[in-house]
């Protein structure tokens, strides 16, 4: 059997754990550098990694000979860019959570690091690698719908995901991680990108915070779901979305671990009644949209329309591509091929492994993109990672322009496109 490969771990909230977790399957790899601040969560890995050592910051790490063959870099978003860099330089190959960076400038400087430092660098792309993603990819570069004319995509985010990530939790401000589009909806850009193979050139967006803000408070509400009056009726109620979790261990390691590290009922309670999550999703101090829409002119007129909203249960990607000689309708586990010479139907069940949920680990997405950083570690073929840290950068960008279009209502065009020369 092959030597395992050796990892630190930088950051191990509940993304970096599953990476990890997802690492150590079969005994392909070996945590050896766990770098958290949360005592509780270093307590929690050195449980889960005995033998590994243990660093307050990632920087004591850092600062010694390189001490493990690759880094899973899972900090908080706005905390990526310096120990990205940094380790680069050191020689370890990277496995970074997405998004890369907050800022266009960051994700250039990782970018031209990791290139630089000519080492194996995986954003987590997640989508790529999910076997629904790989079966429709196939049928499409089959030719078997002829050239793809347009796309329709939808990111159903979920109504209590959007609750519970983008109104009381991390990501729910743009001034303390980043705009929606680039926190959640980077993965559906990517995607995109990926199964067509070819680049975005113009973009145009619309969106906005529709509902999870003060005009929308019921009468009667108070600060807290705890004791609130109208906490029954509300879709939102922080006590009917968290305490049925309990005793569920997917749920319990996310998204009940965010919220506190005693799950249990009084764990919870305590949590929901001085913590951010038991908060009124009317009065927080969110700001990131609710909604939005991305339309998208790729390289040679083919056009593609996303969509990310915050009012759907939580639910896999849903996809319908046109092609010239037939379409292909997708739900993320099923793809249904219309075939416009023969005039038939087949539908293809792809056997997701898992739900949509980060908990559930992305249909299989997860799994499948550890083991494939894993390979490319071992082998030294930089193949093995579906997306280049260019590929990985162009996504970003798109981001962006998506972002200055809904801010500015106008039509931004991509560097390198034909539209901007």
């Amino acid at each position: 059997m092959a030597r395992a490969v050796t990892l630190a771990l930088v950051g191990a909230g509940s993304r970096g754990t599953s990476y990890a977790r997802h690492a150590i399957r079969d005994a392909s790899a070996e945590v050896v550098a766990v770098a958290e601040p949360l005592a509780a969560r270093r307590s929690r890995a050195a449980a889960e990694h005995p033998g590994a050592t243990l660093y307050e910051d990632w920087r004591e790490l850092a600062r010694l000979p390189r001490q493990a063959d690759a880094v899973i870099i899972a900090t908080q978003d706005t905390d990526h860019v310096e120990p990205a860099t940094r380790f680069a330089e050191l020689g370890y190959d990277i496995l970074l959570e997405k998004p890369m960076a907050v800022s266009e400038e960051d994700c250039r400087r990782i970018v031209a690091t990791a290139e630089r430092s000519k080492v194996i660098f995986a954003v987590c792309h997640v989508m790529r690698y999910m076997p629904y993603t790989r079966a429709l990819k196939e049928i499409i570069d089959s030719g078997r719908i002829g050239e793809i004319v347009s796309i329709q995509h939808l990111e159903p985010v979920g109504w209590w995901h959007q609750a519970h990530s983008y109104v009381r939790g991390n990501w729910r401000r743009t001034d303390e991680s980043t705009f929606m589009l680039l926190a959640k909806s980077c993965h559906d850009l990517d995607w995109l990108v990926h199964l067509t193979g070819r680049q975005v050139s113009r973009v145009s967006s619309f969106g906005g915070l529709a509902h999870f803000r003060a005009a929308g408070r019921p009468e009667g509400a108070t600060d807290r779901c705890l004791d609130c009056p109208v906490e029954a009726g509300c879709p939102y109620s922080a006590k009917r979305i968290y305490l049925p979790m309990l005793g569920d261990p997917a749920a319990e390691a996310w998204p009940l671990s965010v919220l506190t590290d005693d799950v249990t009922e009084a764990g919870l309670l305590e949590a929901l009644r001085n913590g951010p999550y038991g908060r009124c999703v009317y009065g927080c101090d969110n700001d990131v949209v609710d909604h939005q829409v991305v339309n998208m002119e790729f390289e040679g007129g083919m056009t593609a329309s996303f969509t990310m909203t915050a009012f759907t249960p939580l639910d896999f990607r849903q996809t319908r591509i046109f092609g010239t000689h037939g379409s292909i309708e997708g739900d993320g586990v099923r793809l249904i091929v219309h075939d416009f010479v023969g005039g038939g139907t087949e539908t293809i069940d792809t056997t997701a492994a898992g739900g949509a949920s980060a908990a559930d680990g992305h249909g299989g997405g997860d799994r499948g993109l550890v083991e494939a950083f894993l390979s490319a570690v071992r082998t030294r073929d930089p193949h093995q990672v579906l997306s280049s840290p260019g590929e990985s950068l162009h996504s970003h960008l798109i981001a962006w322009a998506a972002e200055r279009s809904r801010l500015n209502g106008e039509t931004v065009t991509l560097e390198g496109s034909p539209h901007e020369r």
